[in-house]
């Protein structure tokens, strides 16, 4: 049993890296700990609790989370500091050693915060922050979480975990087994985003398209009851493994009231060596098969691909071949990742190694094509009529707003027009080419 008048006036400050999973599991955590009395820290209000959602997905990611637990702390002088998330999973002590770090859990303990933080006593300065984690994660809870902080889009977390056990990748050592919640538990979640107000809900997960292994239900039901959900103008697929993107769902989605025509396929790599080396669940054949087939059916879909660059094994005549590859797909976006060194993946083993100046030079020919591809697509969809859900940002008098098929618009910010969709005309690109310009049809 919690003692709850030990948080009586307490504030709470979040911070999350990575993923949009993260995000949903952050906000679920701010429900936790609100339930127990401890609010939201307002904007340039010190925080007693500061808590850090991590991401390790790469050394750069690290270093980030460093840097941002660092400026948090500087931000909220004597806060209590709690540390979470991926990076905190598999590298403790690292964070435990971070000066006014004061508690360090595990992916176990993420969504048990409030009976971790005990009396909120900060560590003595010099003391290193207290670990808290299992040496084994759990492979069979699962906890919906969804990120509510923005009115207009909504993060549910509809599976977690890997079996996959890629060479580069550490994700199952930090997130445990595939594992997920039924679909009934998930419907229910996406009716309270409903009640709550929300327009737009984006499927996340580990590898969703794996749903349903422990439940005896796919994720094929899954999208197939969502789209029954009254309330919700669209729900998005987040990013969904190609060998998991079956036909069915495809055909599924050309002809819903309410899935989006957008997919984000992680491609990783246009050669069927280095597929190989990473111990991937399809090749390049199959791959270009699924964008046919989205292609076919939604020609207007966008389709996001994320491709990592300079893996170990990546020989230039292999990044030639993938980057051929690459250049014939009818895709709208890359997401470019550049490969770095993870303790405890199978990777290590492969000897050829990538010079980072190559890496540097082949990630930037992949953002170049990238940027063209996205810049065409935008151009091919002026002069059309599209609905678009706009979000409350503002800047620079603009405000924003996505198409179905997730094309950024932008208009003169209109209150009104937040968390609303109507037909927007396509007018022409904006100055740095990032959005499209529209205009109220």
């Amino acid at each position: 049993m919690i003692d709850n008048t030990q948080f009586e006036h307490k504030t709470a400050a979040y911070l999350t890296l990575g993923c949009k999973l993260n995000f949903a599991e952050t906000s679920t955590i701010g429900k936790q700990l609100e339930e127990h009395g401890i609010r939201h820290a307002r904007k340039g209000e010190a925080a007693d609790i500061c808590v850090v959602n991590t991401c390790t997905v790469t050394e750069l990611a690290d270093k980030k989370c460093r840097q941002a637990i660092r400026k948090l702390i500087k931000e909220n002088p004597g806060a209590f500091v709690v540390v979470t998330g991926c990076y905190a999973q598999l590298k403790p002590e690292e964070v435990a050693n971070i000066p006014d770090v004061d508690l360090v859990l595990g992916s176990n303990q993420k969504m048990e915060i409030p009976a971790h933080l005990g009396d909120l006593k900060k560590k003595d300065r010099g003391e290193k922050g207290e670990i808290r984690q299992s040496s084994k994660l759990d492979l069979k809870n699962f906890v919906p979480s969804c990120s509510s902080d923005d009115r207009t889009r909504h993060f549910l977390k509809v599976q977690d975990g890997c079996d996959y056990f890629c060479t580069y990748c550490t994700i199952p050592n930090a997130r445990g087994r595939s594992r997920s919640g039924t679909v009934d538990q998930i419907v229910k979640q996406a009716e309270k985003v409903v009640a709550d107000g929300g327009k737009e809900i984006v499927l996340t997960g580990v590898n969703i398209g794996d749903f349903g292994k422990n439940t005896d239900e796919t994720f094929f039901d899954l999208v197939k009851r969502l789209d029954e959900v009254e309330g919700i103008d669209r729900f998005r697929i987040s990013s969904i493994e190609p060998n998991l993107l079956t036909e069915e769902i495809i055909r599924f989605v050309a002809s819903s009231k309410r899935i989006a025509p957008h997919f984000h396929i992680p491609l990783q790599s246009g050669s069927d060596e280095v597929l190989t080396l990473m111990r991937r669940h399809y090749d390049t054949k199959h791959f270009a098969h699924k964008v046919q087939i989205i292609k076919e059916l939604m020609p207007d879909a966008f389709i996001g691909v994320d491709v990592i660059v300079g893996v170990r094994g990546e020989l230039e005549e292999y990044f030639e071949d993938a980057y051929r590859f690459i250049e014939t797909l009818d895709f709208s976006q890359l997401h470019v990742f550049t490969y770095s060194e993870r303790a405890n993946t199978q990777a290590l083993k492969i000897e050829h190694t990538v010079h980072p100046k190559e890496k540097q030079a082949r990630s930037k020919r992949l953002l170049d094509l990238s940027e063209a591809k996205l810049l065409k697509f935008y151009e091919n969809h002026l002069g059309e009529t599209r609905k678009v859900l706009f979000e409350h940002t503002l800047r620079d008098g603009l405000m924003n707003g996505f198409t179905e098929n997730y094309i950024k618009v932008q208009l003169p910010y209109q209150e009104e027009l937040v968390n609303t969709t109507v037909d927007v005309l396509l007018c022409e690109l904006n100055a740095d080419k990032s959005a499209v310009i529209g205009k109220l049809a």
